[in-house]
């Protein structure tokens, strides 16, 4: 059933496109969707179905693009060499950050989650003569696929769909496995989990770090993608903004996440008609979403429809 709705999810992005090849909803804001629908989907799995809480996840957005962007216009290093090098330098910090703070819950660990945040944003404003400070870094280098150069709006859609839906899938299967339960336990009780024999410190460590990477990889592909970056791309509010993705669409849900990244992509967009309004009826209408539906609209919509079948099974999160 997972696959089925996967499967669905693909066909509809690779028809739209061809439908609207110049639409700037598809082409253009689909791509930031796409990013936004990545980082949404790692950062449930520690937060969903882990349970656990972070405030910082857009400092490992950040530095994997700025690990992308400084290699390749300092350097002249490969833009795929940058990204790997980006990726293992997201996963030694995630590792080492956390061994000391997973062992905090609740407020503790959010608070410690936003401090590294805030550390790793000041980093990249001061140490100017490697970042560029406020100003950012521009004339990244495009991306190439065997020679076959990712440089229209067309062909960054195509390869953000493909990793997008990589994400989805890796992201089901990790939730469909033993390492899946082994989260649903931790969330649900860490003193039990131990009982059962569960290293829940363990558990913790690699979902967040597998979290973090995710956030690497997409970080180095928005850092081509726009050919600049900045430490405003991975501020306090864009990780304010990821989790509220994932709250939004729905905890412990795959398709929470991605339901929940794109109402928060292309809701402010529609919603510029309203000029100075905007601000106020976008918060009333999340307010709306969280009173009437406090399981996040993906989860509360799948209950509801479920609660009209006769017999059917439920449509539960995945």
């Amino acid at each position: 059933m997972r696959l089925l709705g996967l499967g669905i999810f693909a066909l509809i992005i690779a028809v739209l496109p061809i439908l609207f090849p110049e639409n700037y909803y598809i082409t253009v804001v689909g791509v930031t969707m796409f990013f936004n629908v990545i980082l949404a989907v790692g950062l449930n799995l520690f937060m969903g179905y882990a349970g656990q809480i972070s405030l910082g996840h857009a400092a490992f957005f950040g530095l994997g693009a700025y690990a992308s962007a400084i290699l390749t216009t300092k350097f002249g290093w490969n833009p795929w060499a940058a990204m790997g090098a980006g990726i293992i330098l997201v996963w030694l910090i995630s590792y080492l950050v956390a061994k000391p703070i997973l062992r905090l819950k609740g407020h503790y660990l959010a608070m410690a989650t936003l401090g590294f945040g805030i550390i790793i944003h000041i980093f990249l404003v001061q140490y100017d003569t490697l970042t560029g400070g406020p100003d950012g870094l521009s004339s990244i280098p495009e991306l190439s696929i065997f020679g076959w150069p990712i440089n229209t709006d067309l062909r960054w859609y195509a390869v953000s769909a493909v990793v997008m839906l990589l994400s989805i899938l890796f992201s089901l299967n990790i939730v469909a496995s033993k390492h899946g339960r082994a989260l649903k336990a931790v969330h649900g009780s860490e003193v039990a989990a131990e009982m059962m024999g569960i290293d829940t410190s363990k558990v913790k460590v690699h979902i967040f770090v597998i979290s973090a990477i995710m956030a690497s990889i997409t970080g180095s592909l928005f850092a081509h993608e726009q050919a600049f970056v900045s430490p405003d791309s991975c501020s306090f509010f864009f990780s304010i903004e990821l989790v509220t993705m994932v709250v939004l669409g729905g905890m412990a849900s795959t398709f929470g996440a991605v339901f929940g990244a794109a109402i928060l992509t292309y809701l402010p967009e529609f919603l510029v008609v309203f000029q100075d309004f905007k601000v106020l009826i976008f918060g009333g209408i999340l307010m709306f979403i969280m009173i009437f539906l406090p399981e996040g609209l993906f989860v509360g919509l799948c209950k509801f429809v479920s609660h009209f079948k006769q017999g059917g099974r439920q449509c539960l999160p995945s």
